[in-house]
């Protein structure tokens, strides 16, 4: 079971590496994710650990950000060392990483080089709302190193985007895209959600044929999920739109398949698609192959070596400790072999290799078997000792993935 580490509450530990943890520190693929907690204003369907400026006080502001955030980026260097793993991908997200200056975020992406190794071929992506970025700042962000850029564009249908609460105008994802290429970056990733309540059949056909007519490698499809708590879950209980269909949902990413492969992009994890292996984005890769990174910032989590721990939520709390030269992570936990494997297949199972069917149970093996049977499982790939989702299975990931490993 998980062994359950102090809550920094208690005691304020240092967070330290076990030496079991250390086991492969250099050898294993490390990235590095920082998390920008700032947001022009909180979209409905939004859950994650986001704040705009009215809901932050003294020491939590946008100007003393990057700094913060460099600041744990030197704790991180000093747990981590002195043996120092390879950085193979950075990735800031959030939030909205693009309201900060690029002037900041080339800042911290100069402190990652200062304090680590970097791989020639290092990843750095930013994640950036459509309204926040235009060509002089991309270009500014392409000199400082970045090499990917994946915008927020959830729809092409200005009804769908009100609905989100998204700000920007139905063609201003396009136009960042080509802004995104003219300053220099080969990938770009543009975002879609689709079974927004009161999106159509041709709502989604639209969004799909404006993401093919711009300049990208990359597209992300997600369903929308209605996460309690927030604003869209409040008006679906209110009952002023209706609780998205799972039968429209597969519909939808059917018709995203469908559309996307003949236009040269594969399925290479069960909601993205890239034009190319060179295309894929390798710090979700790192993530989904279970090994090792350091999130900075308010609310990241982080892994290494089978050690997981997460920071405080608040930013004002997390720049508190880090000005107090405390850890700012709030608890962690140490995974056992059991754990690491469990979430290994359930990490592996959505990418297009599938896993190894000895990573399996018993148990597992034999609904592996019968997953076969009933079509979501590969049956080559099968009788070659791997578990690889057919198209219908991945419309039953989730639930095959339950099935697999209870």
């Amino acid at each position: 079971m998980n062994t359950v580490l102090p809550l920094v509450e208690r005691a304020v530990p240092p967070l330290e590496l076990p030496e079991s943890a250390r086991d492969g520190l250099t050898s294993t693929p490390f990235g590095l994710y920082v998390h920008v907690p700032f947001c022009a204003t909180r979209c409905g369907y939004c859950d994650f650990n986001t704040y705009t400026s009215d809901e932050l006080g003294p020491g939590a502001n946008r100007a003393e950000y990057a700094g913060t955030a460099i600041d744990e980026l030197r704790r991180a260097a000093r747990v981590l060392g002195p043996d120092l793993p390879t950085v193979s991908t950075v990735f800031v997200g959030g939030g909205t990483p693009t309201l900060l200056p690029a002037g900041d975020l080339a800042a911290v992406l100069a402190e990652v080089r200062r304090l680590f190794p970097v791989a020639d071929d290092v990843e750095v992506t930013t994640e950036a709302n459509p309204e926040t970025v235009d060509r002089p700042y991309l270009e500014r962000l392409r000199e400082a190193g970045f090499t990917r850029v994946s915008l927020g564009m959830q729809s092409a249908a200005e009804h769908v985007l009100a609905v989100l609460d998204r700000r920007h105008t139905p063609g201003r994802a396009v136009q960042a895209a080509h802004d995104a290429r003219a300053a220099g970056f080969e990938h770009v990733n543009l975002d879609l959600i689709y079974g927004t309540p009161g999106e159509t059949d041709a709502d989604w056909a639209a969004s799909l044929d404006a993401v093919l007519a711009s300049p990208v490698d990359h597209v992300s499809a997600y369903a929308l999920i209605v996460e309690d708590g927030t604003r869209l879950a409040r008006r679906i209980s209110r009952g002023e739109l209706p609780m998205p269909d799972d039968d429209v949902l597969a519909d939808r990413y059917e018709q995203a398949d469908t559309t996307l492969r003949r236009a040269g992009f594969d399925w290479y994890e069960v909601s993205n698609w890239a034009t190319s292996d060179a295309a894929r984005c390798r710090h979700n890769e790192l993530y989904w192959a279970n090994a090792n990174w350091w999130g900075v910032g308010p609310g990241a989590h982080s892994h290494v070596g089978g050690l997981r721990w997460w920071n405080v939520k608040h930013p004002a709390a997390y720049a508190d400790r880090l000005a107090a030269g405390l850890s700012p992570h709030a608890d962690a936990e140490l995974l056992d072999d059991d754990d690491r494997a469990l979430e290994t297949v359930m990490l592996g199972l959505r990418l297009r290799e599938g896993l190894p069917l000895d990573l399996l149970s018993e148990l597992g093996r034999r609904r592996a078997a019968d997953a076969v049977a009933r079509g979501l499982l590969d049956g080559a790939a099968h009788a070659g000792g791997r578990a690889v989702l057919t198209d219908p299975g991945r419309l039953l990931a989730d639930a095959l993935v339950r099935d697999l490993t209870d």
